[in-house]
């Protein structure tokens, strides 16, 4: 199989481009600079890179143009992030390509309303990112549904691997997060610590693809959930980190108001995201329809993250 991965050098296409390969797929990476992937892998010795940018040749109207040129079997798209870039790529793909992956994300949903939610809930989603995907989603699936275009759209929630700083008890991407936990500091949390996230490991998202690659027939159509088998409340996981380092964690609850000014801009703005949609979502799908198994629980995707950030000299404890 020509199979394109569209964004193939990031968090989930750092796994996936080795086990396409393993899997005996013929592999074209599309990325818009030369930035190697997060793990190095013998298999990107066979992968075929292909420098494009995205924005500029959307922007043209001749990005879905580009992509059709490389006579693909199978589209992986990561990087889509509007409607009108996921139309031209379609409009160019019809008739032309086996099976069309779309990465989206939990956040369609929107804030949790019955938990764990599941891929039929109502979609309540809130910013432009979310609102976006949930358009995206909503197009693929009625060309899908409609006109027979092979579409299957893939829910990643918040994606953890070595290489990269994962998301912290506090619900943002501040590292001093880990290390004050493993001094034993006070850290303050908003509100009661009750808000969740809903993490999973990169390569149980490449499993979802696989997966989904392997069962056709179910999938086209279909949209599935990429996360851990359980979210995690931010008091429940700062517990879980400080024990790591033989610490009992010394928590504080201010109300988001106050807590807000304790954190840098950037910090309280990501927070607020996070605990604004609390995701938990549901794997029962994926699980009945592709056999999907994630092999890492949030807590131990996130422990290898930061097990290599510590061992790479990138977080001190």
């Amino acid at each position: 199989m020509k199979t394109v991965v569209i964004g193939g050098t990031g968090h989930v296409g750092t796994f996936l481009v080795p086990r396409l390969i393993a899997a005996g797929h013929e592999v074209t990476c599309i990325t818009r600079g030369e930035r190697e992937p997060y793990q190095p892998h013998g298999a990107w010795t066979s992968v075929q890179r292909v420098q494009i940018d995205r924005v500029e040749t959307d922007a043209a109207g001749e990005f879905g143009k580009a992509v059709a040129e490389l006579d693909p079997d199978i589209v992986i798209d990561m990087i889509c992030f509007t409607v009108e870039s996921a139309r031209q790529l379609v409009e160019a793909l019809q008739g032309e390509v086996r099976h069309f992956l779309h990465t989206g994300t939990i956040w369609v949903h929107g804030p949790t309303v019955e938990a764990p939610t599941t891929e039929t809930q109502p979609r309540t989603p809130f910013g432009d990112y979310g609102i976006q995907k949930a358009a995206i989603e909503d197009y693929l699936l009625g060309k899908a549904r409609r006109d027979g275009f092979p579409a299957t759209v893939v829910h990643p929630g918040h994606i953890v691997g070595p290489g990269w700083a994962p998301l912290n008890p506090a619900g943002n991407f501040n590292l001093e997060v880990f290390a004050g936990l493993a001094r034993g500091d006070e850290l303050a949390l908003p509100n009661l610590g009750l808000g969740t996230v809903h993490h999973v490991h990169a390569d149980d998202v490449t499993q979802i693809f696989m997966k989904a690659l392997a069962n056709w027939s179910t999938s086209v159509g279909e949209s599935f959930h990429a996360v851990s088998p359980a979210a995690l409340s931010l008091r429940g996981y700062a517990e879980s980190v400080a024990r790591w380092f033989g610490r009992e964690a010394q928590l504080r609850f201010l109300p988001w108001e106050e807590w807000q000014t304790t954190v840098s801009a950037e910090d309280a703005a990501a927070t607020w995201d996070h605990i604004a949609h609390s995701p938990n979502c549901s794997i029962a799908k994926a699980r009945r329809l592709l056999g999907y198994e994630p092999r890492y629980r949030s807590l131990e995707a996130v422990h290898e993250a930061v097990k290599w950030l510590i061992n790479n000299g990138q977080l001190e404890v």
